[in-house]
């Protein structure tokens, strides 16, 4: 304790010298450091915004289509086309165990769409109950997705996106409401909950009306489903079920199991994670930045510790001679640095956060398409330790090196020096 309480009061009273010095150098920490935290916010936010807005299609889902043989097999010849049933969805839910949920898909483009007086065209898709969850088609609170009776009744219900909402219906609720398509009546159970879709095929979800798979076959006339969509319990399996979709699929429509042409599947796992690892380095990127601004706060600390040891030389050389511990000449000015790296870090810090914070909320307010695709800066726990480990590594080296100097020099050279 005695020992501690020394150091401090050399730490003190060595601050007292060089107070015009330090401020200096506890701005360039904080100037740094509220750097590396805007930036490293805006690169969190940006990566929670990329990896919300690549599950908007579907977390984990892969889009099998159809397509057209291109090896001959068993006396078939290649080039043969091929197109789903609307049963080939409950054949691959009981013989592909891995799959844990599946929807067939019908997709009609050109579809006149109408409320009171106004008009629109728009595509309309018929699906399965398991759509809405697969899909990531939410519905705003006071309404649903499309369930299990609507679609063995056969029931003229729609679930319609949020944009095509607003365009037909403007501020009324749509819910209950009366939507006719193609001049056939139909009642609105539910309306998307708006999301950030950055993955799409067949256009946005917020301009889609979704009805019973059944319904449009009847309305229609359809036969052959445009896709299926299908679900492991884990995105790791994703491997697995396409393997078995080939075979399966192949051994009803007898092409080759190895044609890889024969279906065209996105997986949309793997894009997810391409989307992730772009958005990671974005942010080690804006990171990088952030700590060479940081280093050079470092760097005046390290300036002002070297140009601190100077002035005292002949005091440490007094030091020395009269047999003072090297932990008395290293623990003040190692002290000093690291105080002069907290204060100035936590000066960054606490205004880095209330930035971000002010940030956050302007954007919530803007209500900006471009803002919300960037995503709100946030200051996360990772944030944090990562400023604190750069704060602290900086402030340490940039007193030990100086100090180390200080207790090398020999005391007759030290009471010498002019």
């Amino acid at each position: 304790m005695l020992r501690a309480g020394l150091i401090f009061k050399l730490f003190r009273r060595g601050a007292q010298i060089q107070r015009k010095r330090m401020a200096m150098t506890v701005a360039a920490i904080a100037w740094g450091t509220l750097s590396i935290v805007l930036l490293l916010s805006f690169g969190e936010g940006m990566k929670r915004s990329f990896s919300k807005g690549s599950k908007g299609l579907g977390e984990g889902i892969v889009v099998v289509w159809a397509n057209a043989t291109s090896k001959a097999f068993e006396g078939f010849p290649q080039g043969r086309n091929l197109r789903f049933h609307p049963d080939d969805v409950a054949l691959v839910r009981a013989t592909i165990p891995e799959i844990v949920s599946a929807s067939g898909e019908m997709r009609r483009w050109g579809n006149n769409l109408s409320h009171g007086r106004k008009s629109l065209t728009k595509p309309v898709i018929g699906a399965e109950p398991e759509y809405g969850e697969l899909r990531n088609m939410i519905p705003v609170e006071g309404g649903r997705f499309l369930n299990v009776r609507d679609e063995t009744e056969k029931r003229r219900v729609a679930f319609v996106g949020d944009e095509l909402a607003e365009e037909l219906f403007g501020e009324k609720d749509p819910v209950g409401e009366t939507l006719l398509i193609n001049q056939v009546p139909f009642t609105v159970v539910g309306v998307l909950k708006k999301k950030i879709q950055m993955g799409m095929y067949g256009g946005p979800d917020s301009n889609v009306a979704v009805i019973p798979l059944s319904t449009f076959r009847s309305l229609f006339g359809r036969v052959y489903l445009s896709d299926m969509v299908v679900k492991a319990a884990d995105p790791a399996e994703n491997e697995t079920i396409k393997k078995r979709l080939f075979e399966v699929l192949g051994a009803k429509y007898r092409f080759d199991p190895t044609d890889e042409r024969a279906l065209q599947m996105w997986d949309t796992h793997e894009s997810q994670q391409v989307t992730i690892n772009i958005s990671l380095g974005i942010q080690i990127f804006l990171g990088v930045i952030g700590g060479l601004t940081l280093l050079i706060g470092g760097v005046g600390v390290a300036n002002i510790m070297y140009a601190v040891v100077k002035h005292r030389t002949k005091e440490i050389g007094v030091q020395m001679a009269l047999g003072a511990r090297r932990s008395y000449v290293l623990g003040p000015l190692v002290l000093e640095s690291l105080a002069l790296t907290a204060f100035g870090g936590a000066i960054g810090v606490g205004v880095g956060y209330g930035l971000v914070r002010l940030l956050g909320f302007l954007q919530t307010k803007a209500n900006s398409e471009a803002l919300e695709f960037m995503g709100a800066p946030t200051f996360s726990p990772a944030i944090a330790a990562t400023t604190v480990l750069l704060l602290g590594t900086i402030g340490f080296l940039a007193g030990y090196f100086p100090s180390r100097r200080a207790v090398a020099i020999q005391p007759a050279e030290a009471l010498r020096y002019e």
